[in-house]
């Protein structure tokens, strides 16, 4: 009995100390998305470029998902699994957007600044790669934190191509590689917006059978 009781409240701290572990990285996340979105907002401003500003999305809708997937970290499968659906819904809107972007840079769209796009790029990249690598460990723990790391794997292919696209732009001194890497961006946020919906909606519907699958 005092064995069970012992090994119980092991597994209980090891329990606790995960999610503190877990806590303390979306937080970090959460603070690097949204400095990068500041940062990378205002270099696709003055760069006039579609895919800096839709990878800049992609780091300010990130920084939400990590403070969403916060609140849900201590609370029931189901409200996890409904956390990821907000997710899923968000993704869904930042894609819109950037399909409305690359529509606008279609209609009116100038040769971007290659140089800007290049060093931001490669920042941003930089600033994902950290990201992945802190939620590596935690990427199959539920629902929720799935949905997360789907997110920053997202952002490293997103900032691979921005930099690709300066290099294009700086080659043929067209706009058309940046709007092609916007469209990818935009893809990838409709892809995972549906991964992720398809993902958590059952888990959402039916709670209870998945926690007594788990």
């Amino acid at each position: 009995m005092s064995d069970h009781c012992c090994h119980a409240k092991g597994e209980d701290l090891a329990l606790m100390s995960r999610r503190a572990d877990i806590r303390r990285v979306l937080i970090i996340v959460l603070a690097i998305n949204f400095g990068m979105f500041v940062l990378e907002f205002g270099a696709g401003l003055i760069a006039q470029s579609a895919a800096l500003m839709a990878d800049s999305m992609d780091m300010l809708g990130d920084a939400l998902v990590y403070a969403v997937s916060l609140y849900a970290l201590d609370r029931s499968s189901k409200w996890r699994a409904g956390a990821a659906l907000f997710k899923g819904g968000f993704i869904l809107f930042l894609g819109l957007a950037v399909v409305y972007q690359i529509a606008v840079k279609v209609l009116y769209g100038v040769p971007p600044s290659s140089w800007l796009m290049l060093v931001f790029g490669v920042l941003a990249l930089a600033a994902n790669l950290a990201c992945l690598r802190l939620l590596w460990r935690f990427r199959a723990d539920n629902v929720n934190l799935s949905s997360t790391f789907e997110c920053s794997r997202n952002d490293v292919i997103a900032n691979a191509g921005v930099i690709a696209a300066a290099g294009g732009v700086a080659l043929f001194q067209s706009p058309w590689p940046d709007i092609a890497v916007a469209a990818v961006i935009a893809f990838l946020f409709l892809r995972s917006a549906m991964r992720v919906t398809v993902e958590a909606w059952p888990q959402y519907k039916h709670p209870h059978a998945h926690h007594a699958a788990e």
